[in-house]
């Protein structure tokens, strides 16, 4: 990358490059190393990362377009990178309002290290067993979905003690990590998300981040959804305008009435899944913005409707298209398999409905604490 090039010129340099094996790497479920290694030559793991602390200082909405851009070539690659990138955003939010951040942040910085995050599966709860030792913890869990594991450095993740959940950074080499080689799925192929085995790691007291209470919804997660999801949903709008360039490209060869209103359709679809995403880029405000539940509830709603209507773009897509979106050669069908992991990001559809309206009704949005003085029955 030159010190003129932007995020979204390198990411068109390299599409190419990045698109080469993709379908045999989803054939094969290989994970995409050698698109990490290219990433990595040109710094892309730490291009977010503030100039004063070693990095280019890419802003959260340049990072969602090379993102999205990426997904045209490899989806697998970008969702993987929008793991990594979520977690150095939210270091970022936290840098700069005064919180931790800044020792992870330089550790990216000097020496492209690959953060893998498994918040989305733990969740309030988190799952596995911290138990506290002299000096720290001993740690056992099962981490399912981390992206890009093959080709982490850092492991962020979550367990529970006792009443509480503890937050902690730690070295994919440490004793008792390793890889359980699980990600063989419909789609998403070559993201390498496999669950991580935690046997009895030894996490210093100096690595804990943060403390919560269990199953309890903590302000942290304003901040993470924030941030993770306008990212993490670039991929799938990269899905969505992949795919309609590609029915468009195939329906162009013949003219057929029908077909011309299926386009007006698909075209419609694109747009319902471009715009919401832009509005999540937006709310995210290149990291300004009140991490505040109501803000994290409109980047929730916003992300199920932009999954939804990215997956109704890429199945508008198939139906342009006829017969010939089944053959592989085109692409289209591993487009349509991937899109689908975009209903599983957090939170899924239906228990993103349930936070919103709790949220409506004056009510916390996870338990039954009361809210602006309404007192409602225990469900």
């Amino acid at each position: 990358m030159t010190e003129t090039q932007t995020l979204a010129q390198l990411a068109e340099a390299l599409g190419p490059t990045i698109a080469k094996d993709a379908a045999e790497r989803d054939q094969a479920g290989a994970f995409v190393a050698e698109n990490y290694a290219l990433l990595k030559e040109h710094k892309i793991f730490s291009a977010q990362v503030p100039t004063e602390l070693g990095g280019r200082g890419a802003s959260h909405s340049e990072i969602c377009d090379f993102i999205r851009r990426l997904a045209h070539y490899c989806p697998s690659t970008g969702l993987s990178l929008a793991m990594h990138q979520h977690v150095v955003s939210a270091a970022v939010f936290n840098h700069r309002n005064g919180r931790p951040g800044e020792a992870l942040l330089r550790k990216v910085a000097d020496n492209e290290v690959v953060l893998v995050s498994t918040g989305a599966n733990d969740w309030l709860e988190s799952n596995g067993e911290a138990r506290p030792v002299e000096g720290g913890y001993r740690v056992s869990a099962r981490k399912p979905f981390g992206s890009g594991s093959p080709g982490g450095d850092l492991l962020v993740t979550s367990a529970p003690c006792r009443d509480e959940v503890l937050h902690f950074a730690v070295p994919f080499a440490s004793d008792g990590v390793s890889l359980a080689g699980d990600w063989d799925t419909m789609g998403m192929r070559a993201t390498g998300s496999q669950t991580i085995i935690l046997d009895d790691v030894f996490v210093p007291d100096e690595a804990i981040v943060l403390k919560r209470e269990k199953g309890v919804y903590h302000p942290a997660w304003n901040v993470i959804l924030t941030v993770a999801m306008p990212i993490i949903m670039s991929v799938y709008a990269g899905i969505a305008e992949k795919a309609t360039e590609t029915a468009i490209g195939i329906a162009s060869k013949r003219h057929a009435e029908d077909t011309v209103y299926l386009i007006g359709e698909l075209g419609n679809l694109l747009a319902t899944t471009q715009i919401v995403h832009a509005d999540m880029v937006r709310i995210a405000n290149d990291l300004d913005f009140e991490a505040s539940t109501e803000t994290a509830n409109a980047i929730l709603s916003r992300k199920t409707i932009t999954g939804n209507a990215a997956l109704a773009t890429v199945e508008k897509a198939m139906h342009v298209t006829g017969g010939a979106g089944f053959f592989r050669k085109f692409g289209l069908e591993r487009l349509l398999r991937d899109v689908h992991a975009g209903q599983f990001h957090p939170l899924p559809e239906k228990r993103q409905q349930r936070f919103s309206g709790r949220l409506a009704l004056g009510l916390d949005p996870i338990t039954d604490i009361v809210r602006h003085g309404l007192a409602v029955a225990a469900e």
